[in-house]
């Protein structure tokens, strides 16, 4: 599959969520060689945070990563980044016209997100060891609705090397580096 207009839509990678996720020590290193990835390959970031006041902001070593590429978090209260006119608008604005989708927590705003962007016609993608909930059996279930959907599947280094699509890339070799 060819993403002809990609964007990562960064979901909910909270302090107080991080606390309590399965899997978390491995997720967030793959989190953070995803953001690294997608900047070497000027593929653009929405970055959510839902309700901060109550579940903090983003874990710090992605923060650091996402301001550091000039990012700002968009603050939402609904469970689905589609309730939020903020987010809405800016990706209209990007002209993105496929999704790509990592965060916290699958079974509720992934999946909703996911839900209402195929429900508005975009194509979406879950890279399915970028999210997590808090007990394995919600993260499945989260990534099965998506599917069922009309989600596409991917994982962390097939989405990079599909960006790539040859060896020839500039950024091959930083790519193959983040990896290892």
């Amino acid at each position: 599959m060819k993403y002809a207009s990609p964007i990562l839509v960064f979901v909910d990678v909270q302090e107080k969520l991080n606390n309590v996720i399965h899997d978390k020590d491995k997720l967030i290193p793959r989190l953070e060689k995803l953001l690294k990835g997608l900047a070497l390959l000027n593929v653009p970031v929405l970055w959510l945070e839902q309700y901060p006041k109550g579940l903090g902001t983003t874990v710090e070593s992605l923060k650091e990563i996402l301001s550091a590429d000039g990012y700002s978090p968009i603050v939402k209260n609904t469970f689905s980044a589609w309730g939020s006119t903020e987010f809405q608008e800016k990706l209209k604005e990007s002209g993105a016209d496929h999704i790509l989708l990592a965060g916290m927590e699958s079974h509720i705003c992934v999946f909703q997100t996911a839900r209402d962007l195929l429900l508005e016609n975009y194509d979406v993608d879950v890279i399915v060891d970028c999210v997590s909930s808090r007990t394995k059996e919600n993260k499945d279930l989260g990534i099965d609705r998506m599917i069922g959907y009309g989600a596409g599947t991917t994982g962390l280094e097939s989405l990079l090397f599909e960006l790539l699509e040859t060896a020839d890339h500039p950024a091959f070799k930083d790519i193959s580096r983040l990896i290892k």
